[in-house]
């Protein structure tokens, strides 16, 4: 029924502590940790236990180390999923529906979120980003006016757990459908339906009509998919 008690590694201490001073504000976001020699002293532990630790925070994406300026909270957390999120991808076999359901299930719910907080700034932004999109000829353009307009409804939400997961869900689709996705815009006409989706979904937002922005929300991804698969 009981299974033997294994001691802590001593390393595991060391970030156990730096992440209860985070958690309780004592370390906040910027902040530079001591330089090591003081660490070791404070905490009593050998460098290379401390520089395990240092390593395992690193992994974590809490602290970030700067060549000859020290280790960091990190302040940007940007990408701190895509690499886990990657990995899983790989080793559990997912595929392309995997990916896009993930997409679906976050984006509908955050549109609707967001036509209830966007703010009128917000709102003119989204608008010029497709106006930016309506006339621009480069497709990689194209792909990165395209991924700014998702960013921003996710923004609107005024929630960073679903930014960021949004991130990483684009990071995701750029390992493994760069180019699908590139190819997706070089289709006769397609640039232009994409265009015409995404007002659909701004002017549901601006009519802060959630329903309605999930359902164009929605469609749009379905037509990503079905061009996706027909890439496939």
């Amino acid at each position: 029924m009981f299974t033997p008690i294994k001691s802590t590694k001593v390393y595991e201490h060391v970030v156990d502590q730096i992440k209860y001073m985070i958690d309780k504000g004592i370390l906040k976001k910027g902040d530079k940790l001591p330089p090591e020699r003081e660490l070791v002293d404070q905490l009593q532990v050998s460098r290379t236990s401390l520089r395990e630790a240092l390593r395992s925070l690193q992994v974590m994406g809490l602290i970030e180390s700067c060549q000859g300026e020290g280790n960091f909270i990190k302040d940007n957390f940007e990408n701190t999923l895509v690499e886990p999120l990657s990995i899983m991808f790989l080793l559990q076999n997912a595929s392309l529906q995997d990916i896009m359901e993930l997409r679906s299930i976050l984006e509908v719910e955050m549109v609707m979120i967001a036509s209830e907080r966007a703010e009128q700034e917000e709102l003119y932004y989204l608008g010029e980003l497709i106006n930016k999109s309506r006339y621009t000829k480069a497709e990689t353009l194209s792909l990165q006016f395209d991924r700014e307009f998702h960013y921003k409804i996710a923004e609107c939400t005024k929630n960073f757990l679903i930014l960021n997961v949004l991130q990483a869900v684009y990071g995701l689709m750029d390992n493994f459908l760069r180019d699908e996705r590139t190819r997706i815009v070089l289709v006769e006409g397609n640039r232009q339906e994409i265009v015409k989706q995404h007002e659909a979904v701004f002017y549901a937002l601006v009519d802060r009509d959630g329903k309605r922005a999930a359902a164009a929300m929605k469609e749009h991804l379905e037509f990503t998919v079905t061009n996706l698969m027909k890439l496939k």
